[in-house]
């Protein structure tokens, strides 16, 4: 069991908190078993209820930690929690809850229109939460062991005016080989940032490969022009790592945005199901 945690130490940020959801979650499921030996679970009955009413506590508890990162300030002032401890309870609380939720329903499908909906949206708001945490946890990890730069995603359309700008500035001044070389493989490149699915891959060898034509043209030029092909090199190359940051960084944007409002709609059909 050791073993498995520490190969699981990159996800999972604190064992003891998941080896106390796992054994929850295991007496929940074996009390389910003798549930169902004394009487049926519905969720029109006394189980089904009960069930339900500890899903929608957890579920409320879940949708806290919304709350405490939009009250960050005044949590901080009066010491209430600290984040990580939220967001663990809102990873293991929100898995909970789903279980009970199941439990409620007879782990079967509900038949009414707004409990299906509320059924599904749970269901997803769950495994997107999952999805989530585990984006988090290798996006990092992939920005960190390839990129040399740090960006920011909202600025990453204004650095790739001034990459471009410069890249301009020097290609004003250079040969014709050079400018040939620029408007045939920089050019197109410097115009916006550019998503490439090959940085999911391996952002190394995304980029590196696309170096290659420089070595080619720099064997060719005299000593005063390789010094500004190795300019544009370099602004190539940060544009590059600027592309890999905005493709990894998309997915975060894309799961925060099925993410939140699948959320809210889910906490709208839990007071309509009230």
């Amino acid at each position: 069991m050791k073993s498995a945690l520490h190969n699981m130490k990159g996800f999972i940020r604190n064992s003891k908190h998941f080896l106390i959801f796992l054994g929850m979650t295991g007496v929940l499921f074996i009390f389910y078993f003798l549930n169902l030996l004394l009487d049926v679970v519905t969720p029109g009955n006394g189980w089904g209820i009960l069930y339900g009413t500890i899903a929608t506590i957890l579920m409320g508890g879940v949708a806290l930690l919304g709350v405490r990162r939009r009250a960050m300030k005044i949590a901080a002032k009066r010491n209430i929690g600290k984040v990580q401890y939220w967001v663990q309870f809102h990873l293991y609380a929100g898995m909970l809850a789903l279980l009970f939720m199941l439990m409620h329903t007879g782990f079967s499908l509900p038949s009414g229109l707004l409990d299906i909906c509320l059924w599904v949206t749970a269901v997803w708001v769950t495994v997107s939460g999952l999805l989530g945490v585990l984006i988090q946890k290798i996006i990092p990890k992939m920005i960190a062991s390839g990129l040399t730069l740090e960006v920011i995603y909202e600025r990453i359309p204004d650095l790739v005016i001034q990459i471009r700008e410069r890249a301009e500035k020097i290609i004003s001044d250079c040969s014709d080989p050079i400018k040939d070389f620029f408007q045939g493989n920089i050019s197109a490149v410097l115009l916006s940032p550019k998503f490439r699915s090959i940085y999911f891959l391996d952002i190394t060898d995304g980029i590196q490969r696309r170096m290659r034509p420089f070595d080619y043209l720099r064997r060719v030029l005299p000593f005063a022009e390789q010094e500004k092909l190795d300019q544009l090199q370099a602004l190539y190359k940060a544009k590059l790592e600027i592309d890999a940051h905005y493709t990894l960084q998309s997915l975060l944007r894309v799961w925060l945005y099925t993410h939140l409002p699948a959320s809210l709609l889910l906490l709208i059909l839990i007071v309509l199901h009230l």
